[in-house]
């Protein structure tokens, strides 16, 4: 980092504090994350009680810039107090003014509270509507989400095996977007519906109408309904408990019941959360091929749990996906009020997907015609062929991908699929 950058990044920190002790309609998904965490009440939270202040301590620890004050001294509008070498605005306007006229325009449009003011005074091309929305809202990110879990295991120690069974991902950590997605319009028709559902809550609720919200996605591998959960956390801004049955019922046989009721539990002490239960047709093969008591009450546990959350009472979206919904039964179908199909792509769909995959990549590639020439491959397979392209082109030492690269990168998927299907027996 520059030394006219430490300058720029410590003077936004000094501006957002006044502003935000100023006016007090703003709020803490005005502030930014780093702004967040410098002027947290304290160490162990996340809460923002003003008045804020910017301190040289505070800016050491979140922004790695030493004694801070002095890097500003030349700044005619910034007093410091000896003790604690905070740092105040002695003159907010010609200070902000200051700021966007030394290169702050940058961090301004990216700072809600920046762009709140200076959009006050006249500032063209800075809009505080467009900087709220890009800002991450507090919920969404992984330190709000380790905080909430921390004082639920406090409260309920028994929460604490429930987490050893979920892969939990706060929004921020999740790196599919919808808008990444090629999805089929009955898959956005969902979407939209959810996003409705979650806007009209109340309203629902009122009404006694329930049956929404429990979605189970059905396809074969590799077709995206993992990537379609994930996507829904960052969209619906709200975390996503993954959970994988099998491996819930093999490891932890004894306590499987009480396990399972504890990671519903905590779904709905983390609402609004998404619980996403992968390889739901395990719950058939239970039903149907195990003897086993403590399976069975163990299978039944969940099939009850599903009855009881829901996204209108509860604020917790359930997910279940399966690559063989011919296995399950009506008991377990049935509790689902939407079914969605995640099939193999047709050829629209496999031009969409080579372009979305390839859209920062330079390639030479007739995506038309490697679309046909891709029939019966999955979202996964070519993602995995065009891995496959980039690393051919890199090993010849070019970044830019040709038909020789894609014809290895279809030759390593087909290998691969053949050998999955051979009988070694």
């Amino acid at each position: 980092m520059s030394g006219e950058s430490e300058v720029q990044r410590i003077m936004e920190i000094v501006l957002t504090a006044e502003i935000f002790n100023q006016y007090q309609q703003l709020d803490i998904n005005d502030l930014t994350p780093t702004c967040r965490e410098i002027f947290r009440s304290d160490v162990t939270t996340l809460d923002v009680k003003r008045p804020v202040s910017a301190s040289d301590g505070r800016i050491k620890a979140s922004l790695g810039i030493a004694d801070a004050h002095k890097k500003v001294s030349a700044n005619p509008f910034v007093s410091v107090e000896e003790f604690g070498q905070r740092m105040k605005i002695t003159a907010l306007e010609p200070a902000a003014q200051r700021f966007l006229s030394e290169g702050g325009i940058s961090l301004t449009r990216q700072n809600p509270v920046l762009a709140f003011y200076l959009e006050k005074l006249g500032s063209e091309n800075i809009s505080y509507k467009s900087a709220r929305e890009a800002n991450l809202p507090c919920q969404d990110t992984k330190a709000h989400l380790d905080a909430r879990l921390s004082r639920l295991i406090g409260e309920d120690e028994k929460l604490r095996n429930a987490l050893d069974l979920v892969i939990i991902n706060a929004p921020e950590e999740v790196e599919q977007d919808i808008g990444d997605l090629v999805c089929t319009e009955e898959q956005l028709a969902i979407v939209r519906k959810i996003q409705h559902s979650i806007e009209h809550r109340d309203f629902l609720h009122r009404h006694r109408i329930y049956e929404i919200g429990k979605l189970l996605f059905v396809g074969p591998p590799g077709t995206g309904k993992t990537s379609m959960a994930l996507a829904l956390s960052r969209t619906m801004h709200m975390p996503i408990l993954e959970v994988r049955l099998s491996m819930i019922t093999s490891q932890y046989l004894g306590e499987t019941s009480k396990n399972i009721d504890r990671i519903f539990e905590l779904a709905k002490k983390l609402s609004p959360a998404i619980l996403f239960i992968d390889e739901f047709d395990f719950v058939a093969k239970s039903r149907t091929a195990d003897d086993h008591g403590a399976m069975k009450r163990a299978v039944n546990s969940l099939l009850k749990n599903i009855d009881k959350i829901n996204l209108i009472k509860n604020g917790v979206l359930l997910i279940g996906a399966t690559n063989h919904p011919q296995l399950l039964d009506d008991a377990a179908w049935r509790r689902f009020d939407e079914v969605i199909e995640f099939a193999l792509p047709d050829e629209e769909m496999r031009r969409n997907i080579l372009k979305t995959i390839t859209s920062s990549l330079h390639c030479s590639i007739d995506y038309q015609a490697l679309a046909k020439q891709t029939e019966g491959f999955s979202g996964a397979d070519l993602r995995m062929m065009i891995k496959e392209a980039i690393l051919s082109a890199l090993m010849d030492k070019r970044q830019t991908i040709g038909p020789a690269d894609i014809k290895k990168g279809i030759e390593m998927v087909r290998n691969r699929e053949a050998i999955r299907h051979q009988n070694w027996i």
